[in-house]
């Protein structure tokens, strides 16, 4: 697990190797994350979007961006917890995962970002 803290928002993720998705013949490895996003300030913030960049293990990059996460924009109060889950796939068996969230406080009406710590993504497989 990795963890950062920007603003007092801190981030959490794990990954995992999802085999039984996978298919390496077709150059398809899926990787799942558990993000746990944890409001330690003193405001109330919402969710506005994300942004992704991805590295595949040769350094080809691609970057993923839009609203909210998995469909959701969610508001947390301080001390309020918010986990989701979500997976990406990679045509190489490792890569990373990095980037950030822009949150608004809502208290101030100010925008701001939240860095999502980089995570390695690694294919766990032998090929015969």
């Amino acid at each position: 697990m990795v963890t950062l803290t920007t603003h007092g928002i801190k981030i959490s993720v794990i990954s995992r190797f999802e085999a039984g998705a996978s298919n390496p013949v077709l150059k398809r490895y899926i990787h799942s994350y558990i993000v746990k996003i944890e409001n330690q300030s003193q405001r109330t913030v919402k969710l506005i979007s994300r942004y992704w960049l991805i590295t595949e293990g040769d350094g080809s990059k691609r970057e993923v961006s839009g609203e909210g996460v998995v469909g959701e924009q969610p508001i947390l109060s301080p001390g309020e917890v918010h986990t989701y889950s979500s997976w990406s796939p990679l045509s190489l068996p490792n890569g990373k995962m990095e980037g950030h969230y822009n949150m608004r406080d809502l208290d101030a009406g100010k925008s701001f970002q939240v860095s999502i710590p980089a995570f390695v993504l690694t294919a766990d497989y032998k090929q015969n």
